[in-house]
């Protein structure tokens, strides 16, 4: 899968005097992934912020000068995948309102209609402000009243209407907090006296620090020189994302105490076990998402495991189209087939996801091209049918391909000799927990939160549901 985005990370780090900005560097490193357009850090001495954004990936943005402009004990950090708002530098994060409060969101609000009630009412600009500013707003308002960072989240909360995991950062407290259904991750660690909070696991362990917690659906977390405090705002109501095991979370994280690796494994199994009578030579993964599936899926059945699709590791943000060139010419930049594996094989290609189909066409045809005698495309997770309105980038609805095409439709458009889904029960079962506990909204079109003015965009009706 090629075509979803993860709009988000965050990181937060407390009590950390000297090394707060330079760990939150490391913390956004490990947390890349999750976006790469644009990047920020904010630190505070307790006395005034301090601030570097820029766009890029982080090893192009911060130098060790910028890293030792950010003093201070405490900072936080963002890394952004830009979405309709654009690329400027002013949209990145995290967001600083009136050089008290600095605010970064992982999440989206699919409708802001509360918030820029409440801010025009109180005469607070809001001109082109995206979500996450107009959120940074919301607690900047109520800080100049003379209010502590914590007691304005707790004012402002129930203004934000849709999924978000956040840290926010004043001179003396940081805070964490997340939206009634935990639809983002929000995690927090300890190194000694060092508080850490980070959208993934794998962004604690980089900076030495042990996971102490998940931060809970609905609560406040405030973390200052006394100590942490937890104050729960809203009743929880668990729909976690479960894309998050599917795709954007890294394979060595861990997500509500189970391994994302062993859950992207399990998908493979469940996939095999689900149809066992397909006959195969080799199992193939499109890297790198869908390899521990591919193990999975080889174990289950016996059938070998061959990277015999290799990507191009110095590919992952280009700023520069080839002239000319098209899509078929632009995968093949970044994926290559070794043709001595597959030839006159049977290829079980496996991919985590299939959201317009455009890649995966490539993907089969140049399998095809280097010999392979059968192309079969196993993917490990359901159709998606839905867009998604709670903080991934998705296409619209109709161009996700299994929302206009039938699964034998979509396997002629792709050209793979077979073309196999995993199954909702089945990807549910694979992590190990009840389904009420999981967002399965891009999949099955039941959104847990309000989608607003977005209902407009969602047809049911037009889905061939014989899928």
């Amino acid at each position: 899968m090629r075509d979803l985005n993860e709009k988000c990370a965050v990181f937060g780090i407390f009590n950390a005097p000297l090394i707060a900005a330079r760990q939150a560097y490391f913390g956004l490193f490990a947390l890349q992934h999750r976006g790469q357009e644009q990047t920020g850090i904010v630190s505070t001495d307790g006395k005034k912020i301090f601030s570097h954004k820029a766009s890029g990936l982080v090893s192009q943005v911060y130098t060790e000068k910028d890293i030792e402009k950010l003093v201070g004990f405490a900072a936080i950090g963002h890394n952004r995948y830009s979405t309709s708002r654009g690329t400027e530098p002013k949209h990145a994060q995290p967001i600083i309102f009136n050089h008290t409060v600095a605010f970064a969101h992982n999440g989206n609000l699919p409708s802001t209609k509360a918030l820029e009630d409440f801010l025009r009412k109180n005469k607070v600009s809001i001109k082109d402000d995206s979500d996450s500013e107009l959120m940074a707003k919301a607690l900047g308002f109520y800080m100049k009243k003379g209010m502590s960072l914590s007691k304005a989240v707790e004012k402002a909360y129930p203004l934000f209407t849709g999924a978000f995991s956040c840290v926010a950062l004043s001179t003396n407290e940081m805070v964490a907090f997340r939206d009634p259904r935990g639809i983002r991750p929000l995690v927090m660690g300890k190194n000694g006296k060092e508080i850490i909070v980070a959208s993934e696991t794998c962004g604690l362990r980089t900076v030495g620090a042990k996971f102490f917690r998940e931060v809970l659906p609905g609560e406040l977390v405030t973390i200052s020189k006394k100590g942490i405090k937890s104050k729960i705002l809203a009743k929880q109501d668990p729909k976690f994302d479960i894309f998050e095991f599917v795709y954007f979370s890294r394979h060595d994280c861990k997500i509500m105490g189970q391994s994302v690796y062993e859950t992207r494994k399990n998908f493979g199994k469940i996939l095999f076990e689900e149809n066992p009578k397909l006959k195969l030579d080799l199992i193939v993964p499109v890297p790198e998402t869908a390899i521990p599936s591919a193990i999975g899926y080889s174990q289950a059945s016996g059938v070998p495991l061959e990277m015999a699709l290799n990507k191009n590791r110095y590919i992952y943000r280009t700023f520069i189209e080839p002239t000319q060139a098209n899509r078929e010419q632009k995968i093949k930049m970044k994926l290559t087939v070794l043709r001595s594996l597959v030839i006159g094989k049977r290829v079980g290609v496996i991919d985590d996801s299939i959201v317009r189909g455009n890649t995966s066409k490539d993907i089969a045809n140049m399998f095809f091209e280097s010999g392979a005698k059968e192309v079969h495309f196993l993917v490990a997770s359901a159709p998606v049918k839905f867009p998604d309105f709670y903080g991934i980038d998705t296409p619209k609805q109709k161009n996700l391909i299994s929302s206009q095409k039938t699964i034998e439709e979509t396997r002629k458009f792709i050209g793979a000799t077979s073309l196999t889904f995993l199954s909702i029960d089945g990807m549910v079962k694979a992590t190990g927990l009840p389904k009420d506990r999981f967002s399965l909204s891009a999949f099955n079109g039941e959104y847990p939160l309000p989608i607003f003015e977005h209902e407009k965009e969602i047809k049911y009706d037009s889905l061939k549901f014989k899928n």
